[in-house]
C-alpha cells in the first residue's frame, strides 16, 4: 500500500479529503440557504413597506390633490376663465404633475428590486474560493 511522507496511507488521505469536501459543500449549501432566506426577507420587507406606504399616501394625496385642484381652479376663475374650463384645466395640470412624480418614484422602487440586487454574492465568492482550494490540492 502506498504511504505518504507522514506514514499515513494514501487511501486514508483520500478518504479524509472526500470527507472534508463533503463537509465543505454541506456548509456551502447551508450558506446559500441562509443568504437566500435573507434576500427573501429583504424583498418581503420592501414589498410590505411599499404596499403600506402606498395605501396611506393614496388617501392623504387624494385629499391634498382635491384641495390643489380647487385652489388652481379658483385662481383660473379669477383670471377670467369659465368655471367648467377652470376645473378641467386645474384637474389636468394636477394629474400630469402628480402622475410624473408617481412614475419616477415607482420606477425607483422597482429598480431596487431588480435581480442584480438580489445576487448571492457571498455564496458565489465562497464557492469560487473553495473551488480554487480544491484545484490547488489536486
Amino acid at each position: 500500500m502506498s504511504q505518504t511522507g507522514e506514514g499515513r496511507p494514501l487511501t486514508e488521505l483520500l478518504s479524509g479529503l472526500v470527507g472534508d469536501l463533503s463537509s465543505l459543500f454541506r456548509k456551502e449549501i447551508q450558506l446559500a440557504k441562509t443568504e437566500a432566506s435573507e434576500k427573501v426577507s429583504e424583498v418581503t420587507t420592501a414589498a410590505g413597506s411599499i404596499a403600506i406606504g402606498g395605501v396611506l399616501l393614496l388617501g392623504a394625496l387624494g385629499v391634498l390633490l382635491a384641495a390643489i385642484v380647487s385652489l388652481l381652479a379658483a385662481w383660473l376663475i379669477n383670471m377670467g376663465v369659465g368655471p367648467t374650463m377652470a376645473n378641467a384645466i386645474a384637474a389636468f395640470v394636477v394629474t400630469a404633475v402628480v402622475g410624473l412624480i408617481g412614475w419616477v418614484t415607482l420606477s425607483k422602487g422597482l429598480n431596487a428590486l431588480k435581480a442584480s440586487n438580489l445576487n448571492m454574492n457571498r455564496t458565489a465568492a465562497s464557492l469560487g474560493r473553495d473551488a480554487d482550494v480544491v484545484k490547488e490540492r489536486l
